[in-house]
């Protein structure tokens, strides 16, 4: 597998990809802080968040429906979360079923905070997306270092980035395996009941598990081998330029003036 396969970063020159690092982290922590303390009832200022999303995306010259694809993919994770919502919030019953002596219902206000949720959850997929988009990882990484992130969740992440891509080839290889092992479930050979399925699948999770904690103590013992004492180096330096600065003040000035009309407008 090629690593622009999973690679987001999108080369570019347009204003945001030349802004500073560690101005993008720190706009998209505060965009996130602020879409997710707005109240729930809040819709005018969810939807001046959408637009300033919306315009960063223009700016940076990113394909819309891409990053539409991206943001997407966090929905279910965060219905799964907001699930139990509807029905323990207080408010007007819209929908309900009798369960012995307590009814089970759908509240108004509890299918409001689940809507909100969605969304809120959505613009702040949306945008660290633009984040890693418009910003090469081992300089969001940097980024990381300059701004004081404890070093061994830097390590973490970065560990965690560069070998995904091994763990793709892996599960790949694993299941090509599978593919030329077992007869398809339309020929009527072996293998194609669900719980031949299952036991296959569940074998395959144990074997990456495997593969991946042996590979681990390998690359370990070689990065001990060669002086490895837990530090990580940055190569490049950081220069802060005019633009960063109206830019944070832009953005700044933009999120705290939404958060207002948020709480004072409802």
């Amino acid at each position: 597998m090629q690593h622009t396969a999973l690679e987001p970063y999108r080369v570019a020159n347009s204003l945001i990809h030349r802004l500073d690092a560690r101005l993008k982290l720190l706009a998209t922590l505060a965009f996130v802080l602020a879409a997710t303390t707005l109240p729930p009832s809040a819709w005018g200022a969810l939807a001046l968040l959408s637009l300033v999303a919306v315009l960063l995306i223009v700016v940076s010259h990113t394909p819309p429906m891409m990053m539409l694809r991206r943001s997407l993919v966090a929905l279910p994770f965060v219905g799964m979360i907001a699930l139990t919502l509807p029905f323990t919030r207080d408010g007007q019953l819209l929908w309900g079923v009798q369960l012995g002596r307590r009814v089970l219902g759908i509240t108004d206000l509890g299918l409001l905070s689940f809507v909100s949720m969605l969304v809120k959850g959505w613009l702040s997929v949306l945008v660290a997306s633009l984040l890693v988009t418009t910003t090469p990882f081992p300089t969001l990484l940097q980024a990381m270092q300059a701004l004081r992130v404890p070093k061994i969740l830097i390590l973490i992440i970065s560990f965690m980035y560069r070998y995904l891509f091994v763990l793709v080839d892996e599960a790949l290889c694993l299941q090509r395996a599978r593919l030329a092992r077992s007869a398809a479930r339309s020929t009527g050979g072996s293998g194609g009941t669900l719980l031949w399925r299952i036991k296959v699948l569940g074998g395959m999770i144990g074997s990456l598990f495997i593969r991946s904690y042996a590979r681990s103590e390998r690359i370990y013992q070689a990065m001990l081998s060669r002086g490895y004492d837990g530090q990580w180096f940055a190569v490049a330096h950081f220069r802060w330029q005019p633009r960063d600065t109206w830019a944070g003040l832009l953005m700044g000035i933009g999120l705290v003036a939404v958060m207002v009309f948020g709480v004072c407008v409802r």
